[in-house]
């Protein structure tokens, strides 16, 4: 007879469900397979080492990896990968794929998983669905992977689950742990995770255990169009390197693309997605939002760049306020180079003040500041959020921040939607304005940095008239940066919008509308188109002129302007004039003395030299010297650049010794004073290298042209015009060396390069062409010179006119080339023409109408 026992029901089930369980582990369990829901992308393109490191992390006992990065790099399609190599490798392992990204799939993922292994139980709904998977996998005797994707915000993981009803215990309710420890731990398995953010990675895994995906290097993004559009035969290796580089080498952003042509093909092609992707910011947007492609991830997840990155947009504002307000400021900077300075404490003025402990009324709180964060540990808390993110990353200099140009673009698609656009963009703009400096030497490192910067920002015009001045006084200085650096283009660009905006809110009389007019005129100078310069300096002077008064001192320097631009012209009699009228007021109203007045008169001695009036030259070039020397200093600028006025006056006198004094102490005394890279003491090294080289001192010449030439390289840039200057500087040394091969690789240089930067009919161009002319004939090479000298007149005739100096030499050098070729007619033609048109536009008895004298007489001779 058995004895009694007393057993509750609920004892009776729990020993039952015990049984079953052993029972159940007894048995055999279902022939392991994949849960993936993907198939295999056969497009999918192999990336260096990213799937060797997940193998290897996988491969150790109790394995994890953590795939972090921007969405739309391809973290996903690295992981579906794995898992079907690892089938491969391995039939009898366990792939379980999980989505991850909240409560409720991560939940929906364990049930597939106790459902495809059968786990006894499940069917309960009382039963811990997390434990009974947690458990099975532990005791699985096979091995298994886990994927986790998209764990994007891990928060529902790491915390506590609401209090439930206790199953196996009489205590009542108890708080169960959180998800995250239902991530088994077993010699068997492993386990990958892909992840936008780092902070999420590491709630599960080690540092080491991170991967870094960022997009394809450009030979892996070729690869990928090329296989998305083999089958529409669209392989333009061009247009797919053009392609593939404008979308930032993002996978997600080129299945897109590829995805949006072949739908529209043959119709359409990579050319033209290119083109209109590059027309603007709202074009762009429009073919990012583009959702195609056969993508094979998650089926909730956006298959648009644009719609992907905007999620976690959202979700950053939601959870860390000033982080997104950091990354709404730096989406309109230019990407690949943000400096910590300009981002700093600038994100959010009213949010900065609260967490100064400032109300709005300007009183200290109550808030005990030893408890709060200060400025610099928000900033850096808010930096790293934008880094576990992905949103930024940090350059080899730790002060400076780096983004993707796509996830800019999101960014402010999502602001605009968000009607924040306009408010940050004059956030942007106050920020270069007040940081920007002008285009001063002086400022040049600080301009260097800022300046593409300046230039993202011609695309965001401002709405607010406050901030449209702002927005073109930036763009102001930034062209005058652009000007001393010899960026023609760039400086045009920038200085004209200036301009315009500055006449429509301020006016045209406005002193900065006037300025902005001034610094387009100095543009057209540089870039050799002297009539619209001249009506622009015509504009400035009689504007002055009628509201300033004709003795007004911003009236006298656009006077100064437009007689600089009749020297260029070769209009010596019309610059003489303004230059006295403009020395003579100076005198009077400013002083004898006075720095305007100084250089009034340093103006009109380089009139007088250039007609070759050297005795009124050095007179003029002496006064000022000496009273530079005694007002301002024998080591000022202004005086240093007088002494080297008056050793160009000597040194076209032939009085090399005199010269080569005045540019010795010029050169010595820069290098001191301003140092050895100042553009002063680099033209100062030239003009004594020029005084070595009209004395035929040719070694030491070549040293100063080679020192010039390579230190304009690096400060300047090898397509700045001075650097141009100082090869043909040195390719003329090497000419008079007969040293013509080495002459001719310079001259030829110097001229395919001012063709490109400053156009073919630039006077620069055009006197690099006659250099190689001069080298060509030089070797009896007389057909190639004449082609070359033959271009030069025409179109200096047509473009400087048929009596300026410059058109009246390439004669003379076309009628050169004829008379080494025994052409003896037609030189003399030329020798004729350009005498006569010297005597009467320069005078009998200037050098270069002496020349063509001399020059006439040897044709006759032959």
């Amino acid at each position: 007879m058995w004895p009694f026992v007393n057993v509750s029901l609920l004892d009776l089930c729990a020993v039952f469900r015990g049984l079953m369980l052993r029972l159940y582990l007894a048995s055999p369990p279902p022939k392991p397979f994949s849960t993936v829901p993907f198939r295999r992308d056969p497009d999918f393109v192999d990336r260096g080492d990213l799937l060797s490191r997940v193998d290897e992390r996988c491969s150790e006992p109790a394995g994890r990896a953590a795939l972090v990065g921007l969405g739309g790099v391809g973290k996903s399609q690295i992981a579906i990968e794995h898992t079907h190599r690892t089938r491969e490798r391995s039939p009898e392992t366990w792939v379980f794929w999980v989505h991850a990204s909240n409560a409720a799939r991560f939940e929906h993922g364990y049930r597939d998983i106790a459902d495809v292994v059968e786990i006894a139980g499940r069917e309960d709904p009382q039963a811990n669905m997390y434990k009974l998977v947690h458990d099975w996998l532990c005791r699985c005797e096979g091995k298994w992977l886990m994927v986790l994707d998209n764990v994007d915000d891990a928060d529902y993981l790491i915390k506590r689950q609401a209090v439930i009803q206790s199953q196996s215990s009489d205590s009542g309710r108890q708080t169960p742990p959180p998800l995250r420890d239902y991530l088994p731990q077993s010699q068997n398995g492993s386990i990958l995770i892909t992840t936008r953010s780092q902070k999420s990675a590491l709630e599960f895994s080690e540092q080491n255990e991170l991967i870094q995906v960022d997009p394809m290097d450009a030979s892996n993004a070729i690869e990928l169009l090329d296989k998305k559009l083999e089958s529409i035969g669209q392989r333009n290796d061009k247009d797919l390197v053009e392609l593939a580089a404008i979308l930032e080498f993002m996978p997600l952003a080129i299945v897109q693309a590829a995805s949006y042509i072949s739908q529209l093909s043959p119709r359409y092609s990579a050319r033209q997605y290119i083109e209109e992707f590059q027309k603007s910011d709202r074009k762009k947007s429009s073919l990012l939002n583009h959702e195609g492609g056969k993508l094979r991830r998650d089926g909730e997840a956006k298959n648009s760049i644009i719609i992907t990155w905007q999620i976690s947009f959202e979700h950053i504002h939601q959870t860390s306020r000033p982080a997104a307000e950091l990354l709404s400021l730096m989406s309109f900077f230019d990407p690949q180079g943000i400096p910590e300075i300009l981002v700093r404490g600038r994100a959010g003025d009213a949010e900065h003040k609260i967490r100064e402990g400032k109300s709005d009324n300007g009183v200290q709180s109550d808030t005990d500041s030893e408890s709060e964060l200060n400025d610099d540990d928000e900033f850096e808390m808010d930096v790293r959020t934008l880094r576990d993110s992905s949103f930024i990353s940090i350059t080899s200099d730790p002060k400076v921040f780096e983004m993707h140009r796509l996830v800019q673009l999101a960014t402010r698609k999502w602001l605009e939607a968000n009607e924040q656009l306009e408010k940050w963009k004059e956030q942007y703009i106050k920020i270069l304005y007040e940081e920007l400096p002008n285009g001063q030497y002086e400022n040049w490192t600080y301009c260097r940095a800022l300046f593409p910067h300046a230039k993202s920002a011609v695309t965001q015009r401002p709405k607010g008239d406050r901030s449209l001045r702002e927005w073109a006084s930036l763009l102001h200085n930034a062209a005058w940066y652009a000007l001393r650096m010899g960026s023609i283009t760039e400086a045009v660009d920038l200085s004209e919008i200036a301009m315009k905006v500055r006449e429509k809110i301020l006016g045209q009389e406005h002193k900065e509308t006037l300025s902005s007019i001034n610094m387009v005129g100095s543009v057209y100078n540089l870039g050799g188109r002297w009539d619209k310069a001249e009506e622009l300096e015509v504009r400035v002077m009689e504007t002055t002129k009628r509201v300033l008064g004709e003795e007004h001192p911003d009236t006298l320097t656009s006077m100064a302007n437009l007689a600089s631009t009749y020297w260029n012209q070769g209009r010596w009699k019309e610059a003489e004039e303004l230059d006295v009228r403009v020395m003579e007021t100076t005198k009077r109203v400013l002083g004898e003395e006075h720095p305007d007045t100084l250089t009034s008169m340093a103006n009109l001695a380089s009139i007088y030299r250039n007609q070759g009036r050297w005795k009124e030259a050095e007179e003029l070039d002496v006064r000022v010297m000496e009273t530079r020397k005694r007002v301002l200093g024998e080591e000022h600028p202004s005086t240093l650049t007088s002494m080297a006025n008056l050793a160009s006056t000597y040194r076209n006198q032939g009085r090399w010794k005199e010269a080569e004094e005045l540019d010795v102490r010029v050169m010595e005394t820069t290098k001191r004073v301003l140092g050895e890279e100042h553009p002063d003491t680099l033209t100062s090294m030239a003009n004594l290298a020029s005084t070595y080289r009209n004395q035929g001192r040719w070694k030491e010449a070549e040293e100063l042209d080679v020192r010039v030439m390579e230190t304009r390289k690096r400060v300047l840039g090898e397509e700045h015009p001075d650097t141009l200057t100082s090869m043909a500087n040195l390719a003329s040394t090497y000419w008079n060396q007969g040293r013509w091969k080495e002459a001719e690789e310079l001259d030829v240089r110097v001229m395919e390069t001012t063709k490109r930067v400053l156009g073919e009919e630039h006077p620069d161009t055009l006197t690099s062409m006659a250099n190689l002319a001069s080298t060509y004939r030089n070797q009896g090479r007389w057909k190639e010179a004449e082609e070359l000298d033959v271009r030069v007149m025409e179109t200096t005739k047509r473009v400087l006119g048929e009596e300026h100096p410059d058109t009246l030499t390439s004669m003379a050098n076309l009628a050169s080339t004829y008379w080494n070729q025994g052409r003896w007619k037609e030189a003399e033609e030329l020798d004729v023409r350009v005498m006569e048109t010297r005597k009467r536009v320069l005078g009998e008895e200037h050098p270069s109408t002496l020349t063509s004298i001399a020059n006439l007489a040897s044709t006759y001779r032959n």
